[in-house]
Formats: C-alpha cells, structure tokens, sequence
C-alpha cells in the first residue's frame, strides 16, 4: 500500500512524524506537508504564486518526503499528480496538534488535506489530538495506525472521508474506546480583540471566547471529553438531497 500524509502544522511538527512513523507498519509511506504552519487555511489553493518543493530526510530512510510552501491542500495535489511515482492508495492527514471539534472541520487543513484525496476518489482521513502542546505523540500513532487498519478493512465510502480526534493520552490503554460521531457545536462569541498600534491606528486580533452547549453524547465533542477516540465520517458532496427534492417544482416569474 502507498500512502500519502500531510499535515497543516507544517513538516517539522512532532505530528507527521509520529503519524508517519506508525504508517510504516501498513505500508510504503510518503509525507508532503507545507513548509510552515497553515493551520486554519482550510480548503485554500495557491493560485498567484508559484509552489515550490524541497525533498527533505526528516523522517529517515524509509520515508521520501518533501516540503512545499504551500497550503495542506496544495500539498496533497502536488503530491499525488507531481512528486509521488505512483498514485497513493491512501491520504492520511495529522495528526493535528489540537482536537478539530464539530463546525471547526470547516477551517481546518488538517482536514480539508483528507478532503482533497477524497476529491481525487483516494480513501483519506483526518486525525487530530486533544493537546496542543504534546511533544511525544506516540501513543497518538498508535491509536491512528489501528483506526487506519480497521476503515481500510471496512473500507471508505466514493465522496467521503472520516474524521478522527483523539484525547490527550500516554499510553493506547488510556483510551475507553471508540464513538461513532455526528459533529458538535462550536461557536465563538467576541471573535476580535480590537487594540491600537503604536501610531494609534486600530487593529484587530483574531480571539474569541467559546460558547459551551449543553453535552450531547452522540457529538465528538462529548467523545473527547470523556477519553474516546471519536470517529465521524463526512460526506464532501454537501448537496442537501431532501431539500432539492422539495424544490424541484420551483419556479420563477420572470
């Protein structure tokens, strides 16, 4: 199996490497990640500037890899149609440092990464973690690599990808088990902080205060909570097919 990993943390965090690291054991492995952080880039594409790429030895000798200065989603092209010999089997994208929640899957890039091989019809999945300041995420890889082994036996639905978050852990026995998830609600109150500059023009900070909602246990974000690995599965076709079957006798009057 080739396998494809990128990230939007950037190729130096500790993340891929674990990620990638734990990937050996499925298969042939391959890592295009951005030069730098882009976290919160989504699904953003570089359009009007050149990319470029720099094959790196980060990951040791059984992994090629290379940085590109580009988003997460630039990478995975890059990396399927330039870089990679052949076409990769599976897009593994991660793992995150910090969880992807509920309506936060929208900005991220660790998961518009997988969305992207969904695009290319390539099984892809997305793992995030609970601490932002994890230095050893081992434990993270092993709990991705099992989780990676059980949707490829299962397999991955055309037009989908799954979008898996992990709880801050030491060891894999930490973990109570897994929950099948919708997403939860995120949403943030007071997003900018606005402050002054030195030559007293105003400026604005991106901030904001989370608005907590009552805990429902079918959300990821109750998985987190409460040390399980949620697993939701998103569809990127986000045609809502109820509604235009309602709206099929629409009509103007022009």
């Amino acid at each position: 199996m080739k396998i494809l990993i990128s990230n939007d943390d950037g190729i130096h965090a500790p993340g891929i490497k674990a990620l990638a690291m734990s990937m050996l054991d499925l298969g042939e492995v391959y890592v295009v990640a951005p030069e730098r952080n882009q976290s919160a880039t989504g699904h953003a594409v570089t359009m009007h500037t050149p990319l470029r790429s720099r094959q790196v030895d980060f990951f040791g000798d059984k992994i090629k890899a290379w940085w590109v200065n580009g988003t997460p989603a630039d990478c995975v092209k890059l990396g399927i149609e330039n870089l990679m010999p052949v076409r990769p089997d599976l897009i593994v994208s991660g793992i995150n440092m910090g969880e992807n929640l509920g309506t936060d899957v929208i900005y991220s890039g660790t998961v518009s990464a997988a969305v992207e091989g969904a695009i290319f019809g390539i099984p892809a999945i997305a793992f995030s973690y609970e601490e932002h300041g994890a230095t050893d995420m081992s434990a993270a890889g092993n709990v991705a690599k099992e989780i990676c082994r059980r949707i490829l036996k299962e397999g991955v639905p055309r037009n989908h990808i799954f979008n898996v978050n992990i709880p801050a852990i030491k060891s894999i026995n930490e973990v109570n088990g897994i929950k099948i998830c919708k997403l939860g609600s995120k949403i943030y109150k007071n997003n900018f902080e606005e402050r002054k500059d030195p030559k007293g023009h105003t400026y604005y900070w991106l901030a904001g205060e989370l608005i907590h909602f009552p805990d429902d246990e079918e959300t990821d974000i109750y998985a987190i909570k409460n040390k399980f690995v949620s697993i939701t599965p998103i569809n990127i076709d986000l045609t809502d097919f109820e509604l235009k079957k309602k709206m099929q006798n629409w009509h103007l009057d022009w």
